[in-house]
């Protein structure tokens, strides 16, 4: 402490009291030590300053070479660390990728990290099954650290000790102590521990001096100047900024991530079954039903895993990260995107307009050539010994020289070949002006050189490309692409290359994917004609014909040629000697591609035009021996280096081997990627280790150059003892908006650049805005590079649209006047001009991600997610970062491979510390983070990081990764405002007179009515279905009622009308005398579909008692569905069982004991053998409004639900159907559906006995051995009118979708099919309808055919297609609108539309009316509401025990609130609209269309819309290929996914950010967790509906066996 106080001595007086104060409370314990941080640290902001630098016209401070002093050792354990570790990773070409390695952004992302953790993020991990965490081996998965000493101090002495963290006996500590330990806010891997990447977290002792070589200068457009201190009191300053930056760093906790307990037994995955959830029988009393229920907090189970996960997931995103939005909706058909207002303190551009950018004039020198050509030719003839070129093998040792005079000669003869000896005698196969490509490998510099030299002596157009490796290599088709655009239809190679190149079985070469056809030559020189005597190459002067094509890949992965000119590549030679002063003789090592950029300028061209010897070192040399470009300088003594940052960084890994060398002759260090603004610290690096061999400041040349522009600046090689040009340290916050400040505040967030020199000779420079019109910047603003210049490319070849918008810039002025007529090429490089006129560049326009306006660097991002220790997680460095569009805006993703040795918990910590760290540093949220196998990710040549690809793999979900994580809820803030319900002001009277005003009709619908009705007689005759069956046994006793099908197609039963008669009368006779059975008792039938069932229907009302039909178990899955019935049994109070021998035996067996208790089962009958004898009577109600059965279904939200069915509603629904359907005695239909509630049970058991029509009945479950039983049963038999399930219709689109033809050779026609009727309680599927009808045209099926029914539980049906009508038509519906509850009708195809069908045709008696569900009040046409339906059929209420009135009378005899206050109506709990159609109905009068929404109960409420389900499940389904079936849920405010995977299980990582994205582009809801499993896991009830709350209970409960549950942040 005692420094502390001279530190502050420079303080004025006022602020030094408040500090002593400060210091007192913290003595005394009035404040923490927290707050006392932040106060003081408050107070000491205003006079914590960069220390300034005079203005550029003085004398700049040179920088000083660091030395190791100027850095704290780091603790020894740590430094033999990294000595060991360097020895041992430079083979491998090092363990991160230090282009963009910089100490200072280490310790900035270290102290940005350091500030997170005291905020305790806790996040989630994603929970992976066993399988799908290759990479981790179990036992490294330890519980957390319960050592006595304190966390942070325990995981310091691990890692020094360097033993792995003791395994802790899992007997010994039980999950739930984990569990209850994060629920009590133990923060997980995201508290980020200020460790720098390489050392340990130790508390720094004091404050250390920052090392002095990155000075600042102040520019002179600074709109305030700073007064200049004297020296001592700028150190002053600097150590107070220091020890506050350090205060900051405290030793982070190192909490542990919540663990794994995901080794739950995996469900057997049984049929489709109904599973009522854990809770609700509709009706129950509240106590009954507690007890079933297991006990739990909110309905979910108190040690559940997942809810801990979640709220955790909860409590990361309760933390405000934007200010809150204003909560209203402004209704209007625009898209309604949040817009973030313009912040008044954005930085903006305050300088003057900028003039353009002079490089000295191009001198002129006497012996210039008049072409390139000319100077191989002077150079072939004059000094034909001299070495041109001199290339290594793989060891790095010398393989081959090659003198200008074999140069000269072999291109000459390749030159003669090209022209002469390619084609037959008499034709030329290549013209001057053609195109070739030139396929060389890069270990091959030698015969590339003969190669582009021959095409320039033959004036062909060499193209030069990388060897294509395989037909998957990444962007192969789009070199295709260049090749097609150039047309191309040569390739030269040597004849190594060409054996290496990929071939097909017969031997030719492989046609790539969008290649042309390519003649291939090779070149080497015995397969070359020496030329005549006479014959001598024509070298015209150079002219602005196109000397060659190099290629450039744009960000979005095309692949373009930029053509040079013959003047240009001259003229670009001699700027480049003039600028580099080259000298005809000396040598040059060059490390780059010589195909292109650098490496072909000054590699291959210029080098030819001042006859410089070039020494080639190949990258796979590099690999191999990173040292030998150092020991080719030094054996050399070359006076020029051609290098990358890459090179840079792989000599300093291995300089420890190779003390005796001497880099003392080099004058020129060429970096040629100076312009990453990252590349300054590895200059830095390199200088500070190779200083001491020679190698002098003022030779590092850093440069920028683009493809189009060529050399943009180039850093001149400095004089020996002169200062060395300053740095800029630019504020990143200032830089995403596009302006130049220098940074005073967070020295995190600051990004430190080097200049790349001066313009080339020859040439002018502008900056101009990047998007729009190229408008010049202010001085103090970044914008892109353009150059006029001689030496520029001169077009994209082939491409005149593009052409013209890169290389035909005219600059305009403010008011958008053009500055001049001289075209201008844009550079794609974005930078600004410094003092003196240096060029400083700070990112290239493709690495630009614009998010919510602001501009980001790619690079930028890499080099701070790799500070954050990526040595334990990131694979080589390797990080892709790039941006997508969502819902928008772009969105930023980073993708990096994974140590093949990390573990989960490792990969976790850093991807969630990179979020910290660019969230702090960058202010910009990730949307992804994905980490991915090593070597997984597609490659350049070079073997960089093909980011193109990268995206595109990404969004088709091709990318595999085995760790991600998705922030959509950090960083998408631009979603609609939320909706707020308006109180209602409006009564439903007023709405009501609205409507009528506006012409609107009153939305309600009928059906014909009932009473026109022909065998009136029979009714009045027949008031029982009983009578009826009775009836029929006596007047018509052979009539064939039923036919039973089996899996072959064979009739196994049939009942006649006297058969079923007989039968009926047996049960009733069993059931009075065994189960001794009280008229009104109920009696549950038990069977499987088929006949039985009927006649114990009829059996039970013949005795007088009421039926209650429940689904057997099965077999195979007892666990799960017998507990089903049990509740059935139980809640319905039976009092006996019936049902077959089979079935009896399982119910009492040992199985059965194990789910349920079987010795409190009611009475059981078999009714399979039963004696003959005939009830004393057949019982007859007294009135029709008795019971006649009960109708028990499983809602698909979970709720078991009776519903008492009278005598009067049985006849009067059997009445409406045989009306509808036109059913008779003499008319036959197929019946493909459960019987066991709703109109499955009417049309099995009812239908026929009523109207006297036969039905054949086709179990669903034997279409499972033979899926085209029911097809060929309708087309056997011809029927007419069939009903199904969806379940069957889904099983034969997807099982017969591909066998059409199959089925017309077995004779399978369906053209007799009239109508084909999907029994549903639920929104049509009119997807899976219109792919059965289609698929089915095929044979026969009319595409009129298929329609659907709508029924529920208070009226089992409401509407069915039928006979006569119109056909059901089908309308669009704008889903926004839906979403707020209101119908707009859109055009078909219109954006954000739902297609909805009609379901079926309103049924006779049937009344329908949509009301407000909230005020009751009816409302207009086309109007979204809950429909109401009244009709002698509804059923007669709940079958409640405690008789719960109030539920019974709002949902059966509800009155609307106006309108017609007296008619009685039953509440379907459906939402849907009734539209007037254009159609005429039988009656001659305008149809009346009604259309389901869905329900009620499944409705999600998010953001104060109403989303269904199915909407987001249609989107989700189609996301990816993969993705067989999904559910959606809410829980606590969140959206839960839940997706069954049938690919792979390496896909299942693909499918979050693809299921993310859509939600959110189509529905405006961010994911909150998404969880892949296994096909088959979504429960489905018989119906074919997905059973969502059933779902939800199992993931609550951690029942599911996830693959993958994604936490989205």
């Amino acid at each position: 402490m005692s420094d502390r106080g001279s530190d502050l001595s420079a303080l004025p007086k006022e602020v030094r009291d408040q500090l002593a104060e400060l210091d007192l409370e913290l003595s005394e314990g009035d404040i923490t030590q927290k707050g006392y941080e932040k106060k003081r640290t408050k107070l000491l902001a205003p006079f914590i300053i960069q220390p300034p630098v005079a203005p550029p016209h003085n004398d700049v401070q040179p920088p000083v070479a660091p030395s190791s002093s100027s850095h704290a050792p780091p603790p020894a354990s740590s430094s033999r660390y990294r000595e060991r570790r360097s020895r041992r990773t430079h083979r491998t070409g090092g363990t991160r990728d230090d282009r963009y390695r910089s100490d200072i952004h280490s310790e900035a992302v270290q102290a940005a990290l350091a500030k997170h953790k005291e905020e305790k993020m806790a996040l989630p991990m994603p929970t992976k099954r066993r399988s799908t965490c290759v990479q981790s081996p179990i036992e490294t998965r330890t519980p957390p650290d319960s050592s006595s000493g304190s966390e942070d101090e325990s995981s310091t002495r691990r890692q020094s000790s360097g033993l792995a963290p003791p395994v802790v006996n899992p007997s010994l500590q039980s999950p739930d102590s984990w569990i209850s330990r994060t629920a009590q806010g133990s923060s997980t891997s995201s508290s980020a521990s200020s460790t720098l990447s390489h050392g340990e977290a130790k508390p720094h002792p004091q404050a250390q001096p920052q090392p002095q070589y990155k000075p600042q200068y102040q520019p002179l457009y600074q709109p305030q100047l700073q007064p200049q201190h004297p020296p001592h009191e700028q150190s002053r300053t600097a150590a107070v900024t220091d020890m506050l930056a350090h205060s900051r760093i405290a030793p982070a906790q190192n909490m542990h991530p919540p663990p794994d307990v995901t080794a739950v037994a995996p469900p057997s995955r049984g049929p489709r079954v109904d599973l009522p959830s854990n809770a609700t029988v509709r009706g129950m009393s509240k106590g009954q039903a507690r007890s079933s229920m297991m006990e739990t907090a909110d309905g979910v189970p108190v040690s559940s895993r997942v809810s801990t996960k979640i709220q955790q997931l909860l409590n990361t995103l309760k933390r405000p990260k934007r200010p809150p939005l204003s909560d209203f909706f402004t209704d209007d058909s625009e898209e309604i995107v949040q817009v973030p207002q313009p912040d008044p303190n954005t930085p903006r551009p305050e300088g003057r307009q900028i003039i353009p950018v002079k490089g000295e004039p191009l001198g002129v020198v006497s012996n210039w050539p008049p072409a390139l050509q000319a100077a191989l030719a002077r150079w072939g003839a004059t000094q034909g010994k001299s070495p041109a070129l001199t290339a290594l093998d793989i060891t790095g040792k010398p393989m081959y020289t090659l003198t200008y005079g074999k140069l000269w000669s072999r291109s000459v003869k390749l030159a003669y070949t090209l022209l002469n000896k390619l084609g037959n005698k008499n034709e030329q196969i290549l013209k001057p002006g053609d195109r070739v490509a030139l396929v060389y490998p890069n270990s091959d510099p030698g015969m590339f050189w003969v190669a582009f030299y021959g095409c320039l002596l033959a004036e062909v157009i060499p193209v030069p490309i990388e060897v294509p490796l395989s037909r998957k290599d990444a962007g192969i088709s789009q070199v295709g692409f260049l090749l097609g655009s150039c047309g191309v239809g040569l390739a030269l190679t040597s004849e190594i290359c060409l054996k290496g190149l990929p071939k097909t079985p017969t031997g030719e070469i492989l046609q790539f994917k969008g290649w042309p056809r390519l003649k291939w030559v090779i070149t080497d020189s015995k397969y070359l004609t020496k030329p005549s005597k006479d014959w001598q190459p024509h070298i015209p002067t150079a002219n602005t014909d196109p000397s060659y094509i190099e290629y450039k890949a744009s960000k979005d992965g095309t692949v373009v040629g930029v053509a040079v000119s013959k003047v240009a590549m001259l003229t670009h030679c001699q700027a480049l000697t003039q600028a580099c002063n080259y000298c005809e003789g000396e040598t040059l090592v060059n490390v780059l591609d010589f195909k292109k950029d650098m490496g072909l300028w000054h590699g291959v061209l210029t080098a030819v035009m001042n006859r410089i010897h070039t020494i080639s070192v190949p990258y796979a040399v590099m690999k191999a021996c990173p040292l030998s470009w150092v020991q080719r300088v030094h054996i050399h003594k070359a006076r020029a280096a051609l290098v990358k940052c890459r090179d840079l960084h792989w000599a300093m890994m291995a300089h420890r081997d190779q003390r005796d060398i001497s880099l003392a002759s080099l004058r020129m260090l060429i970096v040629a990627d100076g312009a990453n603004p990252w590349s300054v610290s590895s200059c830095d690096a390199f200088l500070n280790v190779f200083q001491s061999h020679g190698l002098k400041p003022e030779v590092i040349c850093p440069c920028a150059t683009s493809p189009e522009a060529m050399t943009v600046a180039l850093r001149r090689a400095g004089v020996p003892g002169a200062p060395l040009p300053a740095r800029a340290i630019l504020s990143m916050g200032g830089l995403s908006h596009g302006v130049i400040r220098v940074n005073t505040e967070d020295k995190n967030s600051a990004l430190t650049v080097q200049d790349v020199g001066h313009v080339m000779p020859g040439a002018l420079m502008c900056i101009v805005k990047p998007d729009g019109p190229p408008q010049l910047c202010k001085t103090d603003e970044i914008g892109e590079i353009i150059i006029n210049s001689r030496a520029g490319g001169t077009m994209y070849y082939g491409l005149p649209g593009r052409t013209k918008n890169t290389f035909e810039v005219i600059p305009v002025n403010a008011n958008g006047v053009p500055i001049g007529e001289i075209p201008f090429v844009r550079s794609g490089l974005l930078g600004f001009v410094g003092p003196g006129s240096l060029i400083f560049v700070v990112g290239k326009i493709e690495g630009l991600l614009m998010v919510s306006g602001r501009r980001h660097n790619a690079d930028d991002l890499v080099a701070t997610a790799l500070a954050v220790e990526p040595v334990k997680t990131v694979y080589r460095g390797r990080i892709a970062v790039f941006s997508i569009t969502v819902f928008y805006d772009e969105r930023v993703a980073i993708v990096a491979e994974q140590r093949p040795d990390a573990s989960e918990e490792d990969s976790f910590q850093w991807m969630s510390r990179v979020l910290q760290a660019i969230d702090s540093i960058h202010q910009v949220g990730l949307y992804c983070l994905a980490l991915v196998p090593a070597n997984t990710l597609p490659k350049t040549p070079l073997g960089g990081i093909h980011t193109s690809d990268t995206k595109q793999y990404f969004l088709e979900g091709n990318l595999h990764p085995c760790n991600i994580l998705m922030c959509p809820h950090t960083c998408v803030t631009n979603l609609p405002k939320p909706r707020q319900k308006q109180p209602v002001g409006v009564g439903p009277a007023s709405v009501m007179v609205g409507n009528l005003v506006a012409g609107k009709r009153i939305a309600q619908a009928a059906g014909r009515d009932l009473g026109m009705i022909e065998d009136q007689d029979l009714v009045r005759k027949h008031q029982y279905l009983t009578e009826a069956l009775q009836w029929r046994a006596q007047t018509d006793p052979d009539h064939v009622l039923y036919v039973l099908l089996n899996a072959k197609g064979v009739t196994v039963g049939t009942a006649t009308c006297v058969q079923l008669h007989k039968r009926a009368e047996k049960i009733a006779a069993a059931l009075m005398e065994k189960g001794s059975i009280n008229t009104g008792e109920n009696v549950v039938l038990l069977y499987p579909p088929g006949i039985d069932l009927i006649a114990a229907f009829y059996g039970c009302l013949y005795a007088g008692c009421v039926p209650v039909n429940v689904r057997p178990p099965h077999l195979q899955n007892l666990a799960a569905t017998l507990p089903t019935v049990r509740m059935i049994i139980d809640v319905s109070k039976a009092a006996c069982i019936l049902t077959t021998q089979n079935l009896m035996r399982i119910l009492r067996s040992k199985e059965a004991a194990a789910s349920v208790n079987i010795k409190t089962w009611p009475t059981i009958i078999d009714t399979d053998d039963l004696p003959r004898r005939r009830p004393p009577h057949v019982y007859k109600p007294p009135t029709a409004e008795m019971i006649a059965y009960l109708d028990f279904s499983v809602s698909t939200t979970g709720m078991l639900t009776g519903v008492k069915i009278s005598h009067a509603a049985v006849s009067a629904l059997c009445r409406s159907v045989k009306l509808q359907c036109e059913l008779y005695s003499s008319r036959q239909i197929a019946i493909c559906l459960d019987p066991y509630c709703g109109l499955g049970f009417v049309l099995w058991c009812l239908a026929s006995v009523y109207s006297g029509h036969q039905s054949i009945l086709i179990p669903p479950f034997e279409l499972e051995s033979c899926l085209s039983l029911w097809l060929s049963t309708l087309s056997q038999y011809r029927i007419r009118d069939t009903f199904c399930s969806y379940s069957v219709m889904e099983l034969c689109t997807k099982g017969l979708g591909t066998q059409t033809e199959l089925l017309k050779a077995r004779g399978v026609n369906l053209s007799c099919v009239r109508s084909c009727v999907v029994i549903a309680e639920e929104r049509p599927r009119l997807a899976l309808t219109q792919s059965f009808s289609k698929l089915f045209k095929d044979i026969g099926l009319s595409s009129r055919a298929v329609s659907t029914a709508f029924g529920s539980r208070v009226n089992l049906a409401v509407c069915l297609q039928g006979t006569s009508g119109p056909d059901p038509c089908t309308v669009y519906v704008d889903m926004k609108s839906l979403r707020h509850d209101r119908v707009r009708l859109v055009e078909r195809g219109a954006p954000q539309s739902l297609p909805l069908m009609e379901s079926g045709k309103i049924l006779p008696g049937v009344r329908v009316i949509i009301v407000n569900p909230e005020t009751r009040g009816p409302l207009g046409d086309s109007h979204l509401g809950e429909i109401w339906v009244n009709s002698p059929h509804n059923a007669s209420g709940y079958y409640t025990i405690y008789g719960e009135e109030g539920l019974q009378a709002d949902h059966f005899n509800t009155k609307l609130s106006f309108g017609d206050p007296h008619t009685l109506w039953a509440r379907t709990g459906y939402l849907g609209f009734v539209k007037r159609t254009e159609l005429l109905d039988a009656s001659g009068d305008r149809h009346d269309a009604m259309f389901v929404v869905g329900a009620l109960d499944e409705t999600l409420e998010l953001r104060g819309l109403r989303y269904h389900p199915t909407d987001i499940e249609t989107s989700v389904s189609r996301a990816h290929r993969s993705i067989a079936e999904s559910a959606v849920f809410t829980w606590t405010n969140l959206l839960v996914v839940v997706s069954e995977l049938c690919g792979s299980e390496q896909d299942a990582l693909d499918l979050v950010p693809l299921i993310t994205n859509v939600v959110l582009e189509e529905h405006h809801l961010i994911v909150g967790v998404v969880v892949i499993v296994d096909p088959g896991v979504i429960p489905i009830n018989s119906r074919g509906e997905k059973q969502r709350m059933h779902l939800r209970d199992s993931f609550l409960a951690d029942q599911l066996d996830p693959i993958y549950v994604a936490y989205n942040m």
